[in-house]
């Protein structure tokens, strides 16, 4: 893609950086836990390891379910269940009884029905209540009987079970000498509950027995510290912690605590994305148009916020563990520190909102990063992630002690774990090699480790072209260097633009007999063909190396490069010869031009500038450094004035320093070497 770093901000890509900005927010909005002010651990016997905790607002200190348990069955020692007395049983039952001995037993005698019908009286007076119902299980205790709209309190001693009852009847002295008749009846029929439990009044007043006992014992006021770090959770400090945590909970149970807490953490994030966006669009605008620039690093930089509520959310592990390092890493690789960092910035600062430790949290990690940025200034071999996990590991490490010993003057009650969580972490940035290459693939990206496999001699396409061309692998060493010299002077690539360099020619081995320096002995092809014809065999080499980019799977750096180091020039050579031979017909420039298109990367224009020197060098009659400084000036001119460089991130200063570095590179390439003397006979 064209990058036109001179454009203006316009109403497009405003509303392109705001859209970044939003979608970006509500994604991180969406994983951000909603209760995150008391995310801590409490364990009772343990060493409380957090800053010193003030209460935020006044708050009941909340006894334990065990106490409340407890003295709840103490309150219910003194329940009394209700039953309502039904007064119609019991002459129901006298009816029942005494038309049943009419009938059944006509010769009993009215006195032995009349003694019967009167204990049934006594024992319906009493009461008789239904076993199946939940009676109290301590008979000395008292249950309240309702008759009508009386209420009183009765022993439950003084009431009957259905059992007791018949039991009262058999042995009543008064029935004493009806024994015999008494076997012969079923009793059991006319001995019915008329005490009925009632349920709901019971259930409301063991309720509000249970409501009377204090769930608190005691305030705990705004301001008031509440534990001190380095203090010892002891059993009421551990009760006031855990009734400020359900404190909290209660509050933010509100939906009007939710809104405002969603608000909050809306504006906080929102300025913090905000800002980074700015800092790009200041500093690194070029990022906007390219697609996997800034998708990968704001990708990067959810998928890091994510995982961190997640942990928080959830109360697992440590954040200590998560390795907010790679952020920084991928982006140095790819990128550059300024972004790398800003980008680590913004990651912690979202992320310490979460947590109960700001500070610790901020300072660890911003150290962190610092360090691992310092320490990938270039990925030129795998064994630099194993150090930057190394040097990023201790620096954390340090940090976190140092911190502590501010915090608390003394390293004796310090929470060894979180050491312990910042080395696993270590560990964890050393394996993430293998999410570098999954980086690089999916948003299209090139590490040094990449390009210096790509430079290896053994690779297929390298070894043909020294096989088949080796004078263009001359040439294309020779260009390798130039070009990662002129790099290093003016704040390329170097291993890209050496890498491309290797590359940029490999369209020359399908014909390689068409080019000047694969002819042996000075014999040419195109003494045969037209110019039309030898400009077309010329050009070609930019298409067919394209072709073997694909085949190969070339990245699409090393293609852009072998797209662009001709830009969209002519092969003069016969475009001059056709116009000198066809002076009065009109001529088709596109038959002599390179598809292009030109340099759009300073690697791209540093190329074009060493592939033109070093081939136009090999035509010197002689080589002085007038000659060659004269040569040098002349070629890249004349690109500069075609226009080669207009949509190129370089500079005038840095195309003088380039020629500079051809100019003394050149000088030392082809400086004149002595002569060996002959041995006198």
């Amino acid at each position: 893609m064209n990058i036109n770093i001179n454009s203006e901000l316009t109403w497009r890509g405003v509303a392109w950086r705001a859209a970044l900005v939003v979608v970006t927010m509500g994604v991180i909005l969406w994983f951000m836990p909603r209760d995150n002010h008391t995310t801590f651990k409490v364990e009772l016997g343990s060493v409380w390891r957090y800053n010193d905790l003030r209460a935020t607002f006044d708050f009941p200190i909340y006894k334990s379910d065990s106490i409340i348990q407890r003295e709840q069955a103490e309150a219910l020692q003194g329940y009394e269940p209700y039953y309502v007395y039904n007064d119609n049983v019991c002459a129901a039952q006298e009816q029942l009884f005494v038309s049943q001995m009419l009938k059944e037993h006509p010769g009993m005698g009215r006195a032995f029905t009349t003694a019967v019908r009167n204990q049934l009286r006594i024992l319906y007076a009493k009461g008789i209540i239904d076993t199946l119902e939940p009676l109290v299980a301590d008979t000395t205790r008292m249950l309240r009987r309702i008759d009508d709209k009386e209420v009183t309190s009765v022993s439950a001693n003084s009431v009957l079970t259905a059992m007791q009852a018949y039991e009262t009847l058999m042995s009543a002295p008064a029935l004493a000498d009806y024994s015999e008749q008494l076997k012969t009846l079923n009793l059991n029929d006319y001995i019915v509950p008329n005490l009925v439990y009632d349920r709901e009044r019971s259930e409301a007043s063991m309720e509000e027995l249970k409501a009377s006992v204090p769930k608190a014992n005691g305030v705990v006021k705004q301001g008031q510290k509440i534990v001190d770090q380095g203090q010892l959770v002891d059993q009421q400090v551990y009760q006031i912690l855990l009734s400020y945590q359900k404190e909290q909970e209660n509050r933010n149970s509100d939906q009007s605590g939710l809104t405002m807490t969603l608000v909050g953490e809306m504006l906080y994030v929102f300025i913090v994305i905000a800002m980074f966006t700015v800092f790009l669009q200041l500093n690194r605008k070029d990022y906007f148009d390219r697609f996997r620039s800034v998708g990968m690093i704001y990708v990067l930089i959810v998928l890091a916020c994510i995982m961190a509520s997640l942990l928080v959310s959830h109360n697992m592990l440590h954040i200590f563990i998560l390795p907010f390092a790679i952020v920084p890493i991928f982006i140095r690789v790819f990128m550059d520190s300024r972004t790398a960092f800003a980008a680590h910035v913004t990651v912690v600062l979202i992320c310490a909102c979460q947590l109960q430790r700001p500070l610790e949290f901020i300072s660890v990690e911003l150290v962190a990063g610092m360090a691992a940025i310092l320490s990938m200034r270039e990925l030129s071999s795998r064994s630099q992630i194993f150090w930057t996990a190394i040097v990023t590991t201790i620096a954390a490490i340090i940090t976190n002690i140092s911190v502590y010993l501010i915090r608390s003057g003394s390293i004796e009650l310090m929470d060894r774990s979180e050491l312990n969580y910042l080395a696993i972490c270590g560990i964890i940035i050393f394996c993430c090699y293998p999410m570098l290459y999954l980086i690089e693939k999916f948003f299209g990206f090139i590490s040094d480790i990449t390009l210096i496999e790509l430079s290896d001699m053994n690779k297929e396409l390298l070894r043909r072209m020294s096989e088949v061309a080796p004078g263009t692998f001359q040439h294309s060493i020779q260009v390798g260097n130039l070009a990662a010299e002129i790099a290093r002077k003016i704040g390329g690539n170097p291993q890209l633009v050496r890498t491309g360099a290797l590359y940029h020619d490999i369209g020359k081995t399908v014909n390689p007999i068409y080019f000047t320096e694969n002819q042996p002995g000075g014999i040419s092809p195109h003494d045969r063909l037209s110019c039309i014809d030898s400009a077309q065999m010329i050009v070609s080499h930019v298409t067919e190396g394209l072709k073997l980019a694909d085949k190969y799977n070339l990245p699409v750096q090393i293609r852009e490069l072998i797209s662009t180091h001709h830009g969209q020039g002519k092969a003069k050579y016969f475009y001059i010869k056709y116009k000198n031979e066809h002076p009065d017909e009109p001529v088709d420039d596109l038959l002599f031009t390179y598809p292009g298109p030109n340099p759009f990367t300073k690697e791209q224009a540093i190329l074009m500038m060493a592939d033109a020197v070093e081939a136009a060098s090999r035509s010197l009659p002689d080589y002085t450094e007038q000659s060659i400084r004269d040569l040098v000036n002349r070629i890249i001119d004349s690109q500069v004035k075609d226009g080669f460089f207009r949509e190129c991130p370089i500079t005038f200063r840095d195309i003088q320093y380039a020629k500079t570095v051809l100019i003394e590179k050149l000088k030392t390439i082809y400086h004149t070497r002595i002569s060996y003397p002959e041995e006198k006979k």
